[in-house]
């Protein structure tokens, strides 16, 4: 499972012109699953994602999570950050997950966050989404559940 993290101060997700998922200050995070995963896989980013302390704290050093400051999470599937590039000029998506099991393990991972008191958002699985966001910092942070990178 791999997760693309952002810091913003606010991100929202619309499907067809319409608002589905919407947070302030917290975390964007877009959210890829593999063939390979499962739920460990979940139980592992979530608490991760939760407690990484890349928040500024009263002296402005990265030392809060957004657990500490009882941020937000939008999390949103993607299942293009399973794309290898490595051959040729088109992506190969052979490595992520299939729709059912993708959108079951991204289910669980947000059912999980919810249920650690994190206030959750999410965009709408194998939908076409516009997301937006104001990433602060900017602050960017890859994960891998197999700790790959």
């Amino acid at each position: 499972m791999r997760a693309l993290i952002q810091r913003v101060s606010r991100a929202q997700v619309t499907v067809d012109k319409e608002l589905v998922g919407s947070i302030g200050l917290g975390l964007l995070v877009l959210l890829g699953v593999a063939q390979t995963d499962t739920q460990i896989d979940a139980n592992y980013l979530v608490e991760k994602i939760a407690n990484l302390r890349i928040f500024p704290d009263v002296n402005n050093k990265m030392n809060l999570s957004l657990v500490d400051l009882k941020g937000e999470l939008l999390v949103v599937s993607q299942f293009t950050l399973f794309g290898d590039c490595r051959r040729g000029r088109r992506p190969s998506y052979s490595d992520a997950a299939l729709p059912e099991q993708a959108e079951a393990l991204y289910n669980y991972f947000v059912d999980l966050a919810l249920q650690s008191g994190i206030k959750v958002q999410t965009g709408k699985f194998q939908a076409m989404m516009d997301v937006e966001l104001v990433n602060d910092g900017p602050v960017t942070i890859l994960l891998d559940s197999k700790k790959l990178f």
